[in-house]
């Protein structure tokens, strides 16, 4: 019997070593895997110049603490900077700590500007952490039920409504913030109108408020650009990064910019591990790489092929709703439940994941080839179209 404490329905299967986009179970067997532990494999699997940045960083320093200033930290913050336009970079180890860390930057601002009660305006379907905080601002009352009390100081919209955010902005005088994906992911792989975030700067810049956008899952190369706001010509003024920041190694980070930098000061916030040496090596040496191999283009490209084989494999398929997404970040929306799928794919020897009962969604990682991608689209088009065949 396990000790392990029974927080996931783990699947029947266990994975021994992995190369680029392949892993192999302890049985030997090959998957192709098309989810890359849930947007964070950036790199694939043991990629060479990866492991040998972190096996060199390993054998000089792995963590010292905040307690003092870390070279690797302060190169990392500044590369971020750079490839965002923000000015300021707080690191910590995921997404939720990240998220956290931009509640508590919103609160502090409304308070530094007289607001004794400040409120967060989030989406319905929004997923933003498991911290009593992070998932009291998820619109996912499933991961929500038995934590009660939750976290105060939310007021819930509808996603893609700009009229909502208008109507909380009439009615609700200590709004300070809005936290909003740019794509959701947990919620169905989902993207809003073109207007939107502009809208959204828009109405935040009337009301002095502060967009924060979570880009934990969207952000990072996986859409085609750095960031997802990118695809556009706003600027938030906080965004959240983890996942796919450092190749599987645990790190997040919290950027602000505008009216947002100088919120935090020394004892405001922190982070034991946050930042450490290797956790920051692991960060830059991730993005140093897309750089050099021009990943972001890649995804880019070959996302936008695939989303078209999906949509002519599939489109005429009775029970599939939509192909959606940008990058190599799609969902597969259809007509019933598809967990099943998620086994049939497995026993194929092929890596998906469904969320939202309904959606198959794919993120695999920016190494993923052409010809990866054929065998994805050879596997799964069949395994969809025969399960809603099914009566």
């Amino acid at each position: 019997m396990s000790h392990l404490m029974n927080t996931y329905a783990r699947q029947n299967v266990t994975f021994t070593h992995g190369e680029g986009v392949w892993l192999w179970d302890i049985n030997g067997k090959r998957y192709l895997d098309a989810l890359s532990g849930i947007a964070v494999n950036t790199l694939g699997h043991a990629h060479p110049r990866f492991t040998a940045a972190l096996t060199k960083q390993i054998g000089k320093l792995i963590h010292t603490s905040n307690l003092y200033q870390v070279q690797e930290q302060e190169l990392i913050a500044d590369k971020l900077c750079q490839l965002s336009g923000m000015q300021e970079v707080f690191l910590c180890n995921s997404g939720c700590e990240a998220n956290e860390a931009a509640i508590k930057l919103a609160r502090l601002y409304g308070h530094n500007k007289g607001v004794a009660d400040p409120s967060i305006i989030v989406m319905e379907k929004a997923f933003h952490g498991r911290t009593l905080a992070t998932l009291s601002a998820t619109g996912n009352r499933k991961v929500q039920a038995g934590f009660e009390p939750l976290v105060k100081g939310f007021v819930r919209v509808p996603y893609d409504d700009l009229e909502a955010i208008r109507q909380v902005a009439r009615h609700t005088p200590n709004v300070v913030a809005v936290l909003v994906e740019p794509i959701q992911g947990e919620g169905g792989i989902r993207t809003p109108d073109i207007s939107y975030l502009h809208g959204l700067r828009n109405i935040c810049d009337e009301q002095e408020w502060l967009l924060m956008l979570d880009e934990v899952q969207c952000g990072l190369g996986r859409t085609g650009k750095w960031f997802a706001f990118q695809h556009t010509d706003i600027m938030p003024d906080v965004m959240t990064l983890a996942k796919g920041l450092g190749s599987g190694v645990p790190v997040g980070a919290c950027l602000a910019a505008g009216k947002a930098t100088g919120t935090f000061k020394p004892g405001n916030h922190g982070s034991t591990f946050g930042g450490n040496p290797l956790a920051s090596t692991a960060a830059l040496t991730t993005l140093n790489i897309m750089e050099q191999d021009k990943l972001l283009d890649h995804a880019a490209k070959l996302g936008a092929w695939l989303k078209q084989q999906f949509l002519a494999r599939l489109g005429g398929t009775k029970g599939v709703v939509t192909v959606r997404g940008q990058g190599l970040m799609l969902g597969i929306e259809l007509d019933k439940p598809c967990g099943d799928l998620v086994g049939k794919a497995r026993e194929q020897g092929l890596l998906i994941n469904v969320t939202a009962d309904n959606v198959v969604r794919l993120l695999p990682s920016l190494v993923f080839s052409e010809s990866d991608a054929l065998q994805l689209l050879d596997i799964l088009c069949p395994l969809i179209t025969e399960f809603l065949a099914q009566e």
